[in-house]
């Protein structure tokens, strides 16, 4: 076991909000942001990152519903955002018109409060929505009904205090609720373990219970589907993050679904569809892992088991995303990190499969206008060169519309970019991208960025912040798809599981060393960053290899992972590190987890650690005693802490502008010096 693994001198730090802890943050906040701000390079980019976050000519990205388009827009002069909405023929124009629903602004004036967006949940061919605002950008927030037609909250209506809640509507004047409602109704991760049927014009106490989940599980929720024809109640318990059970309701009584557990499931049109993380055996045959299956909905609930597989991965290609429209199914495959997009119909003869005429490089993302009315879906195309565009597309035809597409925030014409392949300790093949310029001569500056967790894949996109902040001020960006994401689907994340994280580790170390030995950079001029489940990755590489790197920015990160299942949402994150109160566990944790590895006998890269007091998801005690023991013994460490923004770091376009200029500021300082 590490030193001081049970001894912690920095405990007082995890007290959020207590007076000596805050005074502490400001002290160092204050410190890093007048060394950093005092960089001959910070004001011009501070001023660029201000321009692109605030830039008119942004994409207003939308959710549809009742023939209206919705978006939440923030700017210099909305600083806390406006909630608008605007018709399908204005939004076609180049300056359309847009109806303001909600000014937050406005509101958090009114009300004395610190409003963020976080969201709306709207009844399907109704006039209400749920509207959700967090206090400060954190994931708790209170839930408001909203009265689209009168664009006013509805006096009396249904409202949720602030907490983790899981909001669903049933019919017009029923939701389905899972919230905290007081002692032992929330799990260990601090998420809502029952499931009520609310009422209008009742009391949430005294809702029926329709599910409750145990106190370790992750939590539990409902949702109606609404398709005509086939409307189901479904209720889900998660166990861990990988794993969940799902039941139909009828009646007064609740139909488990007979699905592996840590398969997801769903209905589309009366066929459930089935995503496997584990190959399945079943009725006779052999469905693989991360196959995407079919089947008659209420067949299989008779017993039934006649599925048809609609999606199986190849040693390259994995399922990024399943899009539902009226008659289709949009497949987004994702095949050695550039995504294809596959149309799905089913027939009287089965399933029919086509390929969608879309570019060979780069990204794609898939919305569906309506999943259940039309045809119609949203898709983005975006690369690293490339400004991102909005296409408005149709089921069955390969016209793309152009809707909307980003200026170009700098220029892309002096870089190229090329896929390399590392090679990991246990001999596995690990792709990278490298954004660099086209008359690059020699080791560059490089900026090797990587998560490498929670089944989430990293591909090419678009970024002026990236462009503006790094590439134009000389820098190399690579990205790292290392084990642990979802880039080859499940087997790709599984393979950094529990007593196998320190695979992406390696995998990271491979592509710093692949880098380094390709001469695209050197030591001196190689940093690393990475945020959350990526600054526990930064944090312990640069622990184990601090020779690779001269800079490491880590984000909202996991770095006590000795205490991080007890901290805020920990618990629920168990499966995918493990149990610390295990011995057997702690033993494979213990070596990899950076608080417990960082020694004074040790020289490591100078370190930018940014952390949220509100962020109510990774704890800012993580951050804030990595520094204070990093500086304890001896090491330069800066760190910054905004006082809002929750896991995001930052609230609203101004602190992402200051928050990005500090950080490329130290990694310009650093690694061009």
């Amino acid at each position: 076991m590490p030193k001081n693994a049970e001894h912690d001198p920095y405990l007082w730090l995890e007290d959020v909000s207590g007076d000596a802890p805050l005074e502490w943050v400001r002290r160092q906040a204050a410190a890093a942001a007048d060394q950093l701000q005092r960089q001959p390079q910070f004001d011009t980019i501070h001023a660029r990152l201000r321009t692109i976050l605030n830039s008119q000519d942004r994409i207003p990205y939308v959710t549809v519903h009742g023939g209206w388009y919705y978006n939440f827009w923030r700017d210099a002069g909305h600083v806390r955002g406006l909630w608008r909405r605007t018709t399908p023929q204005q939004y076609r124009t180049q300056e359309p018109v847009w109806e303001t629903m909600l000014d937050l602004d406005a509101l958090a004036a009114g009300e004395d409060e610190n409003w963020v967006w976080s969201g709306a949940v709207f009844l399907h061919h109704g006039d209400r929505c749920l509207v959700s605002l967090s206090r400060g950008g954190g994931d708790a927030h209170v839930l408001r009904e909203y009265d689209l037609d009168a664009k006013a909250f509805v006096s009396g209506g249904f409202m949720l205090s602030e907490a983790k809640s899981q909001a669903a509507w049933r019919d017009r004047d029923t939701i389905f609720v899972a919230t905290d409602c007081g002692p032992g109704t929330l799990t260990q991760s601090g998420y809502p373990r029952t499931v009520r049927e609310w009422r209008r014009g009742t009391v949430l106490a005294e809702a029926p219970v329709l599910f409750e989940a145990d106190a370790a599980d992750l939590g539990a929720g409902a949702c109606m589907d609404f398709t005509p024809g086939h409307q189901y109640e479904f209720v889900w318990r998660s166990m861990t993050f990988y794993t969940n059970e799902l039941y139909v309701r009828d009646g007064a009584s609740l139909i488990r679904i007979a699905k592996p557990d840590d398969a997801n499931a769903y209905t589309v049109r009366g066929q459930l569809i089935i995503e496997l993380r584990s190959g399945w055996q079943i009725g006779g045959a052999v469905y693989p892992q991360g196959a995407l299956l079919a089947t008659e909905f209420a067949a299989f609930l008779r017993g039934e088991r006649n599925m048809a597989v609609l999606f199986a991965p190849s040693a390259t290609s994995s399922l990024d995303e399943v899009c539902v429209t009226r008659s289709a199914l949009l497949l987004n495959v994702l095949d050695n990190v550039k995504n294809r997009l596959i149309e799905l119909h089913h027939t009287p003869d089965g399933w029919q499969a086509r390929d969608v005429a879309v570019p060979a490089m780069g990204s794609l993302e898939v919305s569906p206008l309506d999943a259940i009315d039309s045809d119609d879906y949203f898709l983005t195309l975006t690369d690293f060169l490339t400004p991102t565009t909005l296409a408005l597309c149709h089921a069955g035809s390969d016209e793309r519309i152009e809707l909307r597409r980003l200026p170009a925030y700098f220029d892309a014409a002096p870089y190229r970019v090329r896929q390399f392949s590392a090679t990991s300790r246990d001999g596995t093949p690990v792709p990278y991208f490298a954004v660099q310029p086209k008359d690059a001569v020699g080791p560059q500056p490089a900026l090797l960025y990587g998560y490498g967790g929670f089944e989430v894949s990293l591909k090419p996109y678009y970024s002026g912040a990236t462009g503006a902040g790094w590439l134009e001020h000389g820098g190399i960006y690579l990205l790292a798809n290392i084990r642990g994401g979802g880039e080859f689907g499940p087997r790709w994340h599984q393979a950094a599981l529990k007593e196998n994280r320190q695979t992406a580790y390696d995998d990271f170390i491979a592509v710093a060393e692949d880098a380094i030995a390709r001469g695209l950079t050197s030591p001196r001029q190689l940093g690393m960053m990475g945020g959350s489940n990526g600054g526990l990755l930064v944090g312990a590489v640069m622990a184990q290899r601090p020779d690779l790197f001269n800079a490491v920015v880590c984000q909202v990160p996991l770095l006590d992972m000795r205490r991080y299942h007890k901290l805020l949402a920990g618990a629920s994150w168990m499966g995918e590190y493990g149990d610390p109160d295990d011995p057997l566990q702690w033993e494979y944790i213990a070596r990899y987890s950076p608080y417990h590895n960082v020694s004074a006998q040790r020289t490591y890269p100078r370190v930018l650690l940014t952390t949220s007091t509100r962020d109510d998801r990774v704890h800012p005690g993580h951050a804030r005693k990595m520094a204070a023991r990093m500086q304890d013994q001896g090491h330069d460490v800066l760190y910054w802490e905004n006082t809002e923004g929750g896991h995001a770091g930052a609230a609203n376009n101004d602190q992402q502008a200051l928050m990005w200029a500090l950080t490329y500021a130290f990694l310009l300082q650093q690694l061009k010096a």
